[in-house]
């Protein structure tokens, strides 16, 4: 994909902060500290495009960025962070559930793990709540430089269990050092939200 422009559209608390532009959006979702920032600004080649932080739960809105006029990619708030109050961590979740239940134009969630761990349980309930509401979801596990190839290939079907991904359930490897995974992404993206270069 080649980006012509990238830049962040709004910030969005309330479900009226959404943009109206009606471009088909693709949601990035995954527990603090997985890394959604990273793989943004190495999907949009920009280095500080979405905010990373060194301390989880950083996110605490809907963050929509505007590629090429064509295209929003939404950075969730990361779930399953342990700081942050129950008050607050119910309010996360409401927002995230009202993003991805009732946007018209969402047209991909991606589920984001850390290749080294196993999956949590809040990553196994997210994938299971979009099964659910048949949502299209494509899983990537980041950090994918951060292991060896012997690693990696215990690691992926570890994974692959622990989230019951069926054969039609799409995986695909990332690393936002490394840029490995970044070509299949963009093909998917490009193929569901219809956009032709």
């Amino acid at each position: 994909m080649i980006i012509r422009k990238a830049e962040i559209e709004c910030v969005a608390a309330l479900k009226s902060q959404y943009p109206t532009k009606g471009y088909p959006e693709v949601a990035f979702a995954g527990r603090s500290n997985v890394g959604k920032s990273s793989l943004i600004n190495a999907l949009v080649n920009r280095k500080a495009l979405a905010r990373t932080s060194s301390k989880p739960g950083k996110t605490r809105t809907i963050n929509f960025y505007n590629i090429n006029d064509a295209l929003f990619l939404v950075d969730l708030p990361g779930y399953g962070y342990a700081q942050v109050s129950k008050e607050e961590k119910k309010k996360w979740g409401a927002m995230i559930e009202g993003y991805l239940n009732g946007r018209d134009e969402l047209r991909l969630v991606i589920l984001l793990v850390d290749i080294r761990h196993e999956p949590t349980q809040d990553d196994k309930l997210m994938l299971e709540w979009m099964r659910q509401t048949g949502k299209k979801v494509v899983v990537v596990a980041t950090k994918s430089d951060k292991l060896s190839n012997n690693q990696l290939m215990k690691q992926v079907p570890l994974i692959k269990k622990s989230l019951k991904l069926t054969e039609e359930e799409r995986f695909v490897l990332f690393s936002s050092e490394t840029k490995r995974g970044k070509d299949e992404l963009w093909d998917i993206i490009k193929n569901e939200c219809s956009i032709i270069e």
